[in-house]
């Protein structure tokens, strides 16, 4: 097992060009956290930084209380899988996953008790003596893990490793490695993707990364009930949280709202009287909407329905005082509401309140 400890972490090129700063971060050890944000937000580069890939320009970065800023990759007790499985053609899926056992001078029982292990663990068994060319996408992923197994590592860094994969396999691919990380409760493992899914099934906590630092950090659940700001509430989500600007017309225990689309809104975020007036956006998750028995919260007129089975996507027509065009995410199947106004409303337990960006719950 393995703790690790960033502190004000940095990452800079040539002395100019600054990705990452100020990253501070405990990670427990058998904790599974997945790093996300925007493309170019610096997940690669920091869990690069991690594996001692790259170096790390600013702060420490500690494993189990030992300081490996400046301790090569291979002396970190690090196994690192890559999105691109990185597997030797000519090697066979044996051979693939010995490699690193040979080097390292194992004995050869060593070592086919550690392949055989991890095929089983994986069920590659019946594919050990094929060469990468004649298995599929998943299998070489399966691949690429398994041979991460055989090093026995502390920590696993799994780099986008789904990403190359089509739909099917994937979900196939995601649930292999929650199953891997139930087979070795002891090992921490740290994921970067961009695949929400991915972060909200996987995770015990996820990073969210964004302008070179740290948005927020908590269990999935935590993000997605509870974001502190409006990035995060509209990056954790699929679609994205609804944003409607307003002001606050009333306060305590609850708050009142009145929006620029016409509507009110009421939210459970409490509030004191010195927010009497105050600009807000009204933050509503697509799939917190009903269509409204009595005064809603929203009135537009559906611009596009999209029929996905067990759900209906509202796109609704835009509207002065949403941020972008509204959303609303309905069980069932409603193409009918195409063309005609719909009005719809919210539970003040779902209504998110921001100012400046920042969730009134956070201040």
């Amino acid at each position: 097992m393995a703790d690790l400890k960033l502190t004000d972490v940095g990452k800079t090129y040539g002395g100019t060009v600054e990705v990452l700063k100020d990253i501070d971060l405990d990670i427990k050890a058998g904790e599974l956290i997945v790093f996300v944000g925007p493309s170019g937000c610096g997940k690669s580069t920091l869990l690069r930084m991690i594996a001692g890939l790259e170096r790390i320009t600013g702060g420490t970065l500690e494993i189990d209380g030992q300081l490996v800023n400046d301790v090569p990759p291979a002396q970190r007790g690090i196994a690192m899988v890559f999105q691109n499985y990185a597997l030797y053609p000519h090697m066979t899926v044996r051979d693939n996953m010995s490699f690193a056992l040979q080097i390292a001078k194992k004995s050869k029982a060593e070592i086919a008790e550690a392949v055989e292990r991890a095929a089983k663990m994986l069920q590659l068994e019946p594919y050990l003596d094929r060469l990468p060319k004649a298995l599929s996408g998943g299998q070489r992923q399966r691949v690429a893990i398994g041979r991460a197994i055989v090093r026995d590592p502390k920590v696993f860094l799994f780099d986008e490793p789904l990403s190359n994969l089509d739909a099917a396999l994937r979900v196939a691919t995601r649930i292999e490695i929650a199953q891997l990380k139930e087979k070795l409760p002891d090992r921490t493992m740290i994921y970067v993707t961009h695949d929400q899914v991915e972060a909200m099934t996987l995770a015990d906590r996820i990073v969210v990364l964004a302008n070179k630092g740290i948005a927020q950090v908590g269990s999935p659940l935590e993000l997605y009930e509870t974001p502190n700001s409006e990035f995060v509430a509209q990056f954790i989500g699929s679609p994205a949280m609804n944003m409607l600007a307003g002001e606050v017309i009333g306060t305590g225990a609850q708050t009142t709202v009145r929006l620029q689309t016409g509507g009110t809104a009421v939210s459970d975020v409490p509030t004191s009287d010195a927010d009497m007036g105050l600009q807000v956006n009204v933050g509503i998750r697509p799939e917190d909407f009903t269509v409204a028995a009595g005064a809603p919260v929203f009135t537009g007129k559906v611009a596009l329905t999209e029929a996905l089975g067990e759900v209906t996507l509202l796109h609704f027509e835009p509207q002065p005082g949403c941020k972008e065009a509204l959303i609303a995410k309905l069980p069932g199947i409603h193409q009918g509401l195409r063309g005609t106004e719909v009005g719809l409303s919210a539970e003040p337990a779902k209504v998110h309140l921001f100012a400046g960006g920042i969730s009134l719950r956070y201040r």
